[in-house]
Order: C-alpha cells, then structure tokens, then sequence
C-alpha cells in the first residue's frame, strides 16, 4: 500500500507558489504589526532618553527618540528621597497581599458558582453581573468607608476592591471547562468540596490564575485614585500618588538643598521623566514570566463548552 502524504508536506498551490494576493496580504499584516511594535514601544523609549539625556537638552526639548548627552542626577536625587522607598513599600504590600487576597476570594466565589450542583447559582449569578453595570457611587463608598472605620488605614485600599465580578465570571468559565468527571472521582475517592478545589480544580488553572495575578498585580500598581481619596496620611500613600504629586502638582521635595534656580529648573524636568521609569519597570518585569500562561487563560477563560 502506497503511503499517503501528510497534508502539512503537500503544496496547497499549483507549483508550490503562493499567490500574488497572499504574498501581499501577508506583507501588510507584517507591516500593521510593526507599525503597531513601534507605536507602543515609542512612548517608552522617548520617556527613557529624556530620563538620561543631558537636563540642557532636556530643558530644550530636543529630544525625539534616542538620548543626547548622558546624565543620572535625576535618578539619584529620585533614590535619595526616603520619600519614595516609603511610597515604594506600600505599592509593594498593597499589590503583593491584595492580590493574594483578591485571588482567593475570586477562587472561592467562582467555585461553588461553576458547580451545577449548586442551587442558588443562576440567582447569585445574575446579583454579581448587575454590579457591573450599577456602582453606588464615590459619596456613598466615601461615607460607608468612613462609617466602617477603614479610612486613612490600610484596609481602605484592599477591601473595597477585594474581588471583581468580571473576573469571578472569568474564572467560574474556566472552572467550567475541566471534566466533571475529575470531580466526580475525586468525590467517589472521599474528597470533600474544598478537598476537590485545591487537588484537583488549583493545578488545573495555572493559566487562569496566572492571568487574575497580572490583572490584579497591575490594578493595584497603578491604582492612585483610591489611595488620594482615601488615604491622607503620606506614610500609606502608593508609590502612584507620589508620581501624580511630581507630574500634576509639581511637588519638588526632591530638589531639597538645589540653591541654584537654574539647576532646580532642570532637573525639576527631567525628574518627572525619572518617575515615570522608576514607577513603571517593576510591574513590566512581571509580564515575561506570565506571558506563556497569559493567552491561553485569557482565551479558556472566555469560552463556555
């Protein structure tokens, strides 16, 4: 008997040549995609040389995308300030333990909603999606955070936010998606419901909550409203508040000591610059090693068998 051929090995076109269409098909998916790399990566590489440039050049606006001259005085005077590893470490516990609690309690919430077992799962279900839609309000959340005593505390920032409807209905697809038939052995074998969660449903979603650590890590990171409302006291203040106080309200407690007006006038320019790095490239670490779980949980987590 003759072997067939796998398709893969076969030419699709007649000579094995790729028609004139799809050659330039091909040629302006290529170019939108690199027109689109170089239009986020611009931003970044702009901020980063004026972070480096000389200040003269700087001050001068000059500069359009790689750095002229080379100066760190703005990152040291950044560095100096014990202002900012006080903001840093507070970014660095709010995201570090609201997103474990934000997970934990997404997991427990979309749990029991992914059971079918579950009576009261199409009624809960429909209470957790209206809050998509409707909010009470910043008064409302004002004067309830107040009247719970969590105001100018820690709590202020991590309760309020503790878990997200849209991730819940996220995470309970995904929870959908793996055989109950895992679960029904599981249970034949003894296991109990929370015996079933961390055994069996936990070393299955690896994507999943890979993909709730990155949104609610980010969320956290760059979270600065929240802190401003709610958080008047400088010493539990996120490291996004102290980059709103440089950019919006021109805040240069940085600049202490600088006698010479001139000298203040430019670094006063290019520190904002130097925020914007040292603010932004600690979360941008994260991406690299989420990435290989990011799609595949963002695309499971969206889809219903």
């Amino acid at each position: 008997m003759t072997a067939v051929k796998p398709f893969a090995t076969r030419s699709r076109f007649k000579g094995g040549k790729r028609p004139l269409s799809h050659i330039i098909s091909d040629g302006l998916i290529v170019a939108v995609m690199w027109f689109v790399i170089v239009l986020t990566l611009y931003p970044f590489i702009y901020v980063l040389s004026m972070s480096i440039s000389d200040p003269q050049y700087v001050v001068e606006d000059v500069i359009w995308l790689f750095p002229k001259g080379f100066s760190l005085e703005s990152y040291a005077r950044v560095f100096d300030n014990p202002d900012i590893w006080t903001a840093y470490g507070n970014t660095l516990f709010y995201a570090g333990v609201g997103t474990l609690l934000n997970i934990l309690f997404t997991v427990l919430a979309a749990y029991p909603l992914s059971r079918r077992t579950f009576s009261l799962r199409t009624p809960i279900i429909i209470l957790v999606t209206i809050t998509m839609f409707f909010g009470g309000g910043l008064i409302p959340n004002f004067l309830l955070i107040k009247e719970l005593g969590l105001y100018n505390t820690r709590w202020a920032i991590l309760l309020p936010g503790l878990t997200s409807a849209f991730y819940i209905i996220i995470t309970r697809t995904f929870f959908q998606s793996i055989p109950e038939s895992l679960q029904e052995s599981a249970r034949i074998d003894g296991a109990n419901d929370i015996g079933i969660l961390m055994r069996i449903i936990l070393p299955l979603s690896q994507p999943i909550l890979a993909v709730l650590a990155l949104f609610y890590a980010v969320g956290h990171w760059n979270s600065y409203f929240t802190a401003m409302i709610y958080l008047p006291d400088v010493k539990l203040q996120p490291v996004s508040l102290y980059l709103v106080k440089v950019l919006v309200q021109d805040q240069q407690s940085m600049m202490e000591g600088m006698m010479n007006q001139y000298d203040r006038a430019l670094i006063s320019v290019q520190l904002k610059y130097s925020m914007i790095i040292v603010t932004i490239l600690p979360i941008l670490f994260i991406y690299p090693f989420l990435q290989k779980y990011f799609v595949k949980g963002v695309m499971i987590g969206s889809l219903k068998e």
